[in-house]
């Protein structure tokens, strides 16, 4: 069922879920900002995926004035080096991972159900994903960065973790240089990373919906 701070999105075949996809909104935004993107994946119809969508809370955020609006976390400045309140972020990780045990209980296989978040929200996917307690099917990292880098005690279990990292090669919020350092810090941990670029700003392109839905079918299928 469907909590105050979450959207949920059951399988069009009316069938109960077997897989479970997170979608982690952007600064200002909610859950409802990804909502568009479940049906136009194309998934097949065979596949009985929920789509969660939370909300974040709203936050005085530094970089905007200290102007209170949807966030998983304040950002402090907004530097190359994207200095932020990590505390936050890991408490809205945590929050996360208590989702994703929600969908366990209800019985989602842990290796059926991927995290996925863009910008902001990708920052904390990282973090809920690379130290959730049991295997994943997969982490979806959208215009964002690898903010906990430093501080990051991965969960070995989740070593193997299938990690998909999307820019746009325009993207002038959160600049592709730091997708491309996630992507190389990653990779040098020794986890499989695939890196797409895209002709984009700071946004999803249909081109990218379309990737998506095939990654998605991918891990989900069979």
């Amino acid at each position: 069922m469907s909590a105050p701070d979450e959207l949920i999105i059951e399988p069009r075949s009316g069938r109960a879920a077997d897989a479970c996809v997170f979608i982690l909104h952007g600064l200002g935004a909610d859950g409802h900002d990804f909502e568009p993107l479940a049906p136009a994946l194309g998934l097949p119809e065979d596949l009985d995926v929920r789509f969660v969508l939370p909300h974040a809370p709203r936050l005085p955020v530094t970089i905007n004035g200290g102007v209170s609006m949807p966030a998983w976390y304040d950002i402090l400045e907004a530097s190359l080096d994207r200095r932020v309140d990590e505390a936050q972020l890991k408490a809205s990780a945590e929050r996360i991972q208590g989702l994703v045990h929600d969908q366990i209980a209800q019985g989602v296989p842990a290796e059926r159900i991927i995290i996925a978040g863009f910008s902001q929200g990708g920052a904390v996917a990282y973090q809920a994903a690379l130290t959730f307690p049991e295997r994943l099917g997969g982490l979806l990292a959208m215009s964002t960065y690898l903010a906990t880098e430093g501080s990051l005690t991965p969960a070995e279990v989740n070593r193997d973790l299938l990690i998909e990292i999307h820019h746009g090669n325009a993207d002038s919020v959160v600049p592709e240089a730091l997708g491309q350092a996630a992507r190389d810090g990653l990779k040098a941990q020794g986890y499989a990373v695939n890196y797409r670029q895209y002709p984009m700003a700071h946004a999803v392109c249909p081109q990218q919906v379309a990737d998506i839905g095939r990654w998605l079918a991918e891990r989900l299928s069979g």
